[in-house]
């Protein structure tokens, strides 16, 4: 089987999709689906390419054991509706700014909301915390963890 490739995306990719790629990386290790998986992040905005990911976000996903090291760039439409297999936006806004860069219903049914493979019914989309608290980031990585647990499941149902 070859492997399926995951790309995270959020507006500028420092905060929520590199935290997710980092989550989800962990999870596929922890349940030994790291060699059927590879995981990218990307931002709707280039505002930030090349950078480190917020550093809030870095320490708060630490503590729980996750390493972000991914640094930020662009969504290139050109090469990532062919390179990723899953397209997993944050939420509503990404989903509609992802949907004007496809090319076809092929790209189009790619794209994903990561809420959609949380149990909890009361998240709907993981919110940005760049303007928030530590709270707040904290609140984003609970999100993700529960979300990546379900995505995990997902794709073993599904393979």
């Amino acid at each position: 089987m070859s492997k399926k490739h995951i790309l995270f995306v959020c507006l500028g990719n420092i905060c929520r999709s590199p935290a997710a790629e980092a989550v989800m990386v962990a999870k596929l290790q922890g349940t030994k689906l790291d060699h059927l998986f590879g995981c990218d992040s990307a931002g709707i905005i280039g505002f930030h390419a090349g950078a480190k990911a917020d550093p809030r976000m870095r320490k708060q996903a630490q503590v729980r054991g996750y390493l972000i090291t991914s640094l930020s760039r662009q969504v290139r439409p050109e090469v990532d509706f062919d390179r990723f297999d899953l397209i997993v936006a944050m939420d509503d806004q990404n989903v509609r700014d992802l949907t004007k860069l496809t090319r076809s219903d092929s790209d189009r049914k790619k794209i994903v909301k990561m809420t959609d493979f949380s149990s909890d019914s009361r998240c709907d989309f993981v919110p940005d915390p760049y303007y928030g608290t530590i709270a707040d980031f904290d609140l984003v990585l609970d999100i993700l963890e529960q979300s990546c647990d379900g995505l995990v499941n997902f794709l073993t149902a599904k393979n």
